[in-house]
């Protein structure tokens, strides 16, 4: 399968866009707004289509989750409006999220099927490694496949985004990490406090001598356990510290919260990263228990002093929905740890990752060729969105990205019959982490590119559909639009049932002995028999 990866001046790419009659169309605008739009709760089913301005759209055209092009309320009153037409820009800000997935994971091994509301098919789709090619420096690399899906005319499209290796540009920054650890009754769960304790323990061995520490615990009240401390030879004072924590009470998340970031300003370092580390699940039940409160607290820290937020979030009872809106809101990430070797990849690789930036505020934008696309779908990024006219407006928050992250987005798209040419181009564009200057990169798919099947297709866009479709069908499992075995129910076109869905993973792990699909598979072949 072919991929297709070039660079565009910002000039180029604004007349490519003109000379396309692309229309950009508003959906409000500045920072209030975009920020806004990451903190509302989208619909649990995933959104409709974008159709093509000249298409065969008729008054009550079927969308893509079975609703009309004309827009209605479905159940729950979620709103499901269609882009307004002309529309064929995509336009989110870039997300790297996994706790979606871990989750519904750590949910399916205790029998239980994960409350569609949890479930975010990018994090799904993320979780998993891909073999994008790499820049040389900072930035992005960007790469556009895809392939047919058994529905007619209906393809799975890839925008794949890779910025370097950890390893490809020497000496990182020093890092001020502030923990701020959940010692309420709840933590006190197998699993929970004593794999924060070890996983702690365990990352700060491995962190640099000129790295520092601080830990904040928080039940019904905060305390400050140890202040900023650089390691150096103070390492023991850092495991005395950590073997001190005990679970207590409450859980007052709006305290820990406050508590956190103040001791993350007061021993703010410049020319280091600062960052704030939540461990918890998120069960606020004491004090400050408003969202928008807490909320505002780390969007004032974030925009005065830069510190970000990284949530790691525990615990078969877990507030998924607030933590994810607290690392959006702290410029931040999620991830779930449910067992010990989750812990290692999380605090000994992943938060590495998380120390050192290489692009601020990353958007990315995708436009579809009018000519070969009747219309599309972005799968997932439900709360990420981005108004079209503001993929420019470096005013407007984007997503913070390190080294040694990629970044998928995966678009049901369907073709005009017997289009040929031009497909789509996929931009993303970012800020420098130090001087804020501006830079893009693009890449361009054809329609002759397109796989014959994503079965087919090489081993990423493979596992890719297949965390789509299972995202897909925990997100319909609560309503009439679900999975009965082998029967298709879901919104994805060429969905198959979970009981192929699982035969398709499983052989896909035994051929490429990938323990991640492995584990995939096994989640799969839970969910279908709990269904």
């Amino acid at each position: 399968m072919k991929r297709y990866r070039t660079r565009r001046p910002v000039g180029a790419l604004l007349a490519l866009t003109a000379a396309g009659g692309l229309l950009l169309t508003g959906c409000g605008g500045g920072d209030d707004a975009a920020q806004g739009a990451k903190d509302t709760a989208a619909d649990s089913r995933g959104g409709g289509y974008a159709p093509a301005p000249d298409g065969p759209r008729g008054e009550g055209e079927q969308r893509l989750d079975g609703g009309t092009a004309t827009g209605e309320t479905g159940e729950n009153g979620d709103s499901r409006e269609v882009a307004p037409d002309p529309d064929h820009l995509s336009t989110f800000a870039l997300d790297v999220d996994t706790a979606s997935y871990g989750y519904a994971r750590r949910t399916l091994s205790e029998g239980r099927l994960p409350d569609p509301s949890t479930v975010r098919p990018e994090e799904f789709v993320n979780s998993f490694r891909q073999d994008y090619d790499r820049p040389d420096g900072d930035g992005f690399t960007v790469s556009v496949d895809g392939a047919r899906t058994d529905e007619e005319d209906w393809s799975l499209v890839r925008v794949g985004l890779a910025t370097r290796t950890a390893e490809q540009r020497g000496e990182r920054p020093p890092a001020a990490l502030t923990f701020v650890i959940d010692v309420s009754g709840s933590m006190g769960e197998p699993g929970r406090l004593d794999l924060a304790q070890d996983s702690l323990a365990t990352m700060t061995d491995q962190l640099r001598d000129d790295d520092s520490v601080a830990l904040v615990t928080f039940s019904d009240e905060a305390e400050t356990v140890l202040p900023m401390t650089r390691l150096g030879d103070r390492r023991g004072r850092v495991h005395d510290a950590i073997d001190s924590l005990e679970p207590t009470e409450s859980t007052n998340l709006g305290a820990g919260v406050e508590t956190g970031y103040d001791t993350a300003v007061e021993g703010r370092r410049e020319g280091a990263t600062n960052r704030v580390v939540l461990v918890s699940d998120a069960l606020a039940n004491t004090g400050d228990t408003d969202a928008d409160t807490i909320l505002e607290r780390i969007a004032d820290e974030r925009r005065e002093h830069g510190i970000t937020l990284f949530g790691v979030g525990v615990g078969s009872d877990y507030g998924d929905a607030l933590m994810e809106r607290l690392a959006d809101k702290g410029d931040g990430h999620t991830t779930y740890v449910s067992d010990a070797e989750d812990a290692r990849e999380v605090f000994c690789e992943q938060l590495p990752r998380h120390i050192e930036l290489t692009a601020r505020d990353a958007k990315a934008q995708v436009a579809f060729d009018p000519e070969t696309v009747a219309e599309f779908r972005l799968v997932g990024y439900d709360n990420r969105q981005v108004a079209d006219e503001d993929f420019r407006d470096d005013r407007v928050d984007g997503g913070e990205v390190g080294p040694g992250h990629t970044v998928t987005a995966l678009y049901a798209v369907r073709t005009r019959p017997g289009a040929d040419g031009h497909l789509a181009t996929a931009t993303v564009r970012w800020l420098d982490p130090d001087s804020r200057t501006p830079h893009e990169e693009s890449g361009d798919v054809e329609t002759d590119a397109l796989g014959d099947s994503v079965w087919e297709a090489d081993r990423g866009l493979r596992v890719t559909a297949t965390a789509a479709y299972f995202a897909d069908a925990l997100r319909s499992s609560s309503s009439s639009s679900s999975y009965d075995g082998d029967t298709r129910h879901g919104s994805l076109p060429g969905a198959p049932g979970l009981g192929e869905l699982a035969e398709r993973a499983g052989s896909l792990a035994g051929r490429t002995e990938d323990e991640d699909a492995r584990r995939l598979a096994e989640a799969i072949g839970t969910a279908n028999r709990l269904t």
